[in-house]
């Protein structure tokens, strides 16, 4: 497995613009992004040309659902400051790195991801029969390594996607990391690194090579990161002659698994706007109570004093998320025994929402107010997105003969 190195240990995720976001996504996402601010650098970025694969004949909703969705991350706690946010299409360096890794990647690899078929099957009212939707995995793949990515938060469903990537740059290591003279350049770079740490190198790499002690393997990456004789393209040079292969141009990422969101829609069923039994972070407090006052309830509760099972009723998924295990109690006997209504047993969850999204309400509107603001947030993000996606494509030209002078 190739290594990753610390200065490209950045964590990159996007989210397909589909307007203003749900719960669902605030647990599901932005609440898994306002933790990793903070501990890695961050790249969010709005997947507007992964819109265009499923929305390609009706993209004139996607630029009001670019700000919308930029809003909702702002005001969900998304710090400008702590991670960069950014426009996939502002950055045409995806588009050419996706061009460029589509001519070493097999097609079976494309028809082999687990999610083509079953979004084709899941969205058969759209003509999906074509080349932007069978490369999106690739161009996701494109996405994560145009920075160097080294961590990508994905689910369990996506895991697929990260191996893809993982494989790709595997294979683009592999045709294109083995440069002219290769060991001579490793064995300069050791040299740089000074007799001491070159000596401990040379043994933690035979110690892998030879036994494949894993333990060795680790100690020589933190030998590498800790060195600061060396450029970055030795590093990476070291890198792959540790391993036995060639310079490692494209660092294959990590999954870094999140947590599966627990939010229920309104029905019981999981939070979609296709279901239609979402509650929007911006949705006005008035509606989201009558949402959570009417929803449905365990059906055999016709009457009030009819005793109930929560593990039957929607309210008490709800419960589950929002609720102390006081509460909880509550609620779980008092529906059992007939001792509370239906109405009741809402009320805390209702609270519970309501005080949750009054922040980022409150928040949301000022950026609503301040639309420059929001503008210019992306526009910097963009930038500091391009300079670095710049700086990985100049180095894929290269190794693959693509400058002239």
């Amino acid at each position: 497995m190739n290594s990753i190195p610390a200065q490209h240990s950045r964590v990159l995720s996007g989210m397909r613009p589909t307007g203003r976001l749900h719960l669902g996504h605030y647990h599901g996402v932005l609440e898994n992004w306002a933790e990793l601010q903070h501990e890695y650098e961050c790249y969010f970025f709005v997947a507007d040309w992964h819109a265009l694969t499923t929305h390609y004949d009706d993209p004139g909703i996607i630029p009001d659902s670019v700000w919308d969705m930029v809003i909702d991350w702002l005001a969900a706690g998304i710090n400008p400051g702590e991670a960069k946010l950014f426009i996939q299409s502002r950055v045409p360096e995806h588009a050419e790195l996706h061009l460029l890794l589509s001519m070493i990647t097999p097609l079976g690899w494309l028809e082999r991801v687990p999610s083509y078929k079953d979004q084709q099957e899941k969205l058969k009212e759209k003509d999906l029969a074509t080349y932007g939707f069978l490369g999106y995995p690739l161009l996701q793949s494109a996405d994560i390594l145009i920075y160097k990515a080294g961590m990508v938060p994905v689910g369990e469903d996506q895991v697929a996607h990260v191996e893809l990537t993982r494989e790709v740059a595997r294979r683009f290591n592999h045709l294109y990391g083995r440069e002219p003279g290769f060991e001579e350049k490793a064995a300069g770079a050791m040299k740089k690194m000074g007799k001491k740490a070159a000596r401990l190198y040379g043994q933690y790499r035979k110690a892998y090579q030879e036994q494949g002690d894993q333990g060795a393997l680790e100690a020589a990456r933190a030998l590498l990161e800790s060195q600061q004789n060396i450029n970055v393209g030795d590093r990476e040079r070291l890198f792959g002659y540790l391993e036995g292969g060639g310079r490692i141009i494209l660092p294959e990422p990590q999954p870094l698994l999140t947590k599966a969101s627990r939010m229920p829609g309104l029905d019981g069923q999981k939070m979609s706007k296709s279901y239609g039994n979402t509650i929007a972070l911006r949705d006005d407090p008035a509606d989201i109570e009558k949402a959570l006052r009417t929803m449905q309830t365990d059906p055999a509760r016709v009457r009030r004093n009819d005793p109930g099972d929560p593990e039957k009723c929607p309210v008490w998924q709800w419960h589950q998320v929002y609720s102390g295990d006081d509460v909880k109690n509550w609620a779980r006997e008092g529906c059992r025994s007939a001792g509370i209504g239906c109405i009741e047993c809402k009320q805390p969850v209702i609270d519970a929402v309501l005080r949750e999204l009054m922040p980022i309400q409150e928040r949301a509107r000022e950026y609503v107010e301040q639309p420059e603001l929001v503008r210019n947030i992306v526009a910097e993000g963009c930038e500091a997105a391009r300079d670095l996606a710049r700086e990985t494509l100049d180095e894929v030209r290269h190794v693959m003969s693509l400058v002239y002078r």
